[in-house]
């Protein structure tokens, strides 16, 4: 049995319309803007909360409960660049844009969006990009903090 290692097999794009999350298509994610390469390795935050509902009663002895709603904390930690191509995430995701977050994992970086793979896709608002503090032997970062505005498609399948 042998472990998947992580590295080098995530990949996300930046999607400003998709038709169906629960189907994006190809073509909507090729043509997305691919930011894999700006964000840190540790910078790609999509943590699920699930809320509690106490199922207790007033002859309950013992606390009982079940899931309740669920949500997303989204924040993506980015590189910033020199350039304005290295630098798209920065002057793309801005306070209140939307869009679409589509991420691969489990599969290598390099190869294409194919039909049949899994991917998540989140619909995004963006918060106020905060600039990281600088610090002696690191490139500038800044960290998007993002909405999620509508249930995401976190199995969806490439059509």
């Amino acid at each position: 049995m042998a472990d998947l290692i992580s590295d080098g097999k995530t990949r996300v794009v930046w999607m400003s319309t998709v038709a169906n999350i629960n189907a994006p298509t190809v073509a909507e994610l090729t043509t997305g803007a691919d930011y894999t390469k700006r964000i840190t390795p540790d910078g790609l935050k999509l943590d699920p909360t699930t809320a509690d509902v106490d199922t207790s009663s007033l002859a309950s002895t013992f606390d009982t409960g079940t899931v309740g709603r669920v949500g997303f904390d989204v924040e993506l930690t980015f590189k910033r660049g020199d350039n304005p191509t290295d630098d798209a995430p920065y002057s793309t995701l801005k306070y209140g844009v939307s869009g679409f977050l589509g991420v691969r994992r489990g599969v290598p970086y390099t190869t294409a969006w194919a039909v049949g793979q899994k991917v998540e896709v989140y619909p995004i608002t963006c918060g106020e990009p905060a600039n990281s503090a600088p610090a002696a032997n690191e490139v500038m970062k800044f960290v998007s903090k993002m909405k999620v505005t509508d249930t995401p498609a976190t199995s969806a399948t490439v059509a």
